[in-house]
């Protein structure tokens, strides 16, 4: 069937607002609830195509009011110029710098154009992309926010007895404190566990994030954004003091930034997460030039994303193959008080999502036929 002939008339953008179960904290934020927005592409023959994104001012420093300001600016060039797969690439090509300063806003208004596609057409979001269909197991991350150490030893554990082998831990930044946390691996690392850091971009300089690093004296899988932003050459002399890899995540959201990479490729490792890629087509070409230059893919998420964004982010992880290196997501309501799509999509225990186990991911488009009550939205 064509992926062509959709004709868009016009978007509705809302905030969608969903209180956390509990609070989450790490170097550049505290949150008790989502921030994100939520378009509707409303399409001929009533089909609506829904899409979400997290804006955030610490990563690509949009916010909600920014992405309202996007949608009420381009929208209507888009709807006159948007009718398939391919019009959206063109529109994207030609509007590439307008994306570059709104991705989270392009991500919210491409996924809608991309849903309401596959509705239109009967296909999923992977048909629609001339992509393999969605199969098998794929295993997440347990993500461990910034809490005090009490708190943060019984959530390992709780993790531990969900199964999980893979972990990421948000770091404050102070010694003692985060030394404290991380002793609660020291009975699992020989048990086959790995963790990683999150600093949150915590240092100024190579020296001090080494000289902090060094002194927890924790075997790291990798650690992510322990610098500020585009630092790549101490980045790499990070990498070669730590001798594990450096996760980039603002450091990289767009593809053009692979040429400023220092060799060699196995000292990185980039977090792709939909949001803050722009979309979904650009986290799938991020993907290919990663894997063209043997760099391992982390499919990345915002905290509070809702099942739509673990949708789009499954479809990142299939397409990643063998490069796929790690998950992170899944989180529907053992985060979130609520989710926008029932059943919602959430890992399990070992923290695996079976495919076979989520009839709505092989619904057409998107497949979540998510309908959020009024309450969240604003």
């Amino acid at each position: 069937m064509s992926v062509g002939d959709l004709r868009i008339d016009a978007f509705r953008i809302r905030e969608l607002r969903i209180p956390f179960k509990t609070p989450f904290r790490h170097a550049s934020a505290f949150r008790t609830e989502t921030s994100s927005v939520w378009v509707e592409a409303l399409a001929a023959g009533d089909v609506v195509g829904q899409g979400e994104a997290c804006p955030r001012p610490y990563v690509t420093q949009e916010t909600v009011e920014s992405v309202r300001a996007f949608v009420a600016t381009q929208g209507e060039s888009i709807c006159r110029s948007v009718g398939g797969l391919e019009s959206l690439r063109s529109w994207m090509d030609a509007h590439a710098e307008d994306i570059d300063a709104n991705p989270a806003a392009w991500c919210a208004v491409e996924l809608a154009c991309l849903d309401a596609l596959g509705r239109r057409t009967g296909q999923t979001i992977e048909g629609v992309l001339g992509l393999p269909p969605l199969a098998g197991a794929f295993a997440y991350t347990a993500v461990v926010g910034d809490e005090e150490p009490a708190a943060f030893h019984a959530l390992v554990q709780r993790y531990v007895r969900l199964g999980f082998l893979d972990f990421k831990v948000k770091l404050s930044g102070h010694i003692e404190r985060d030394r404290q946390k991380l002793s609660a691996f020291s009975p699992l690392l020989a048990e086959g566990v790995r963790v990683r850091a999150d600093a949150n971009n915590a240092w100024d300089t190579a020296g001090q994030a080494a000289d902090a690093l060094h002194r927890l004296a924790f075997d790291w899988f990798a650690v992510e954004e322990p610098l500020r932003a585009n630092q790549y050459e101490a980045l790499s002399a990070l990498a070669r003091d730590l001798s594990c890899p450096i996760v980039l995540d603002e450091s990289l959201v767009r593809r053009q930034q692979f040429e400023q990479l220092p060799e060699p490729a196995a000292q990185w490792l980039v977090n792709v997460r939909v949001s803050k890629m722009g979309g979904l087509l650009r986290s799938l070409d991020i993907v290919a030039e990663a894997r063209q230059r043997g760099i391992g893919v982390i499919v990345g998420a915002q905290v509070g994303e809702t099942s739509l964004l673990t949708r789009a982010g499954l479809t990142v992880a299939h397409a990643a193959a063998e490069t796929l290196v790690a998950q992170e997501g899944a989180f529907g309501t053992h985060l979130l008080a609520e989710d926008v799509c029932e059943p919602a999509i959430m890992f399990g225990p070992g923290g695996l999502v079976d495919v076979r186990g989520f009839a709505l991911l092989a619904a057409p488009g998107l497949g979540t036929f998510a309908v959020p009550r009024p309450s969240m939205l604003l």
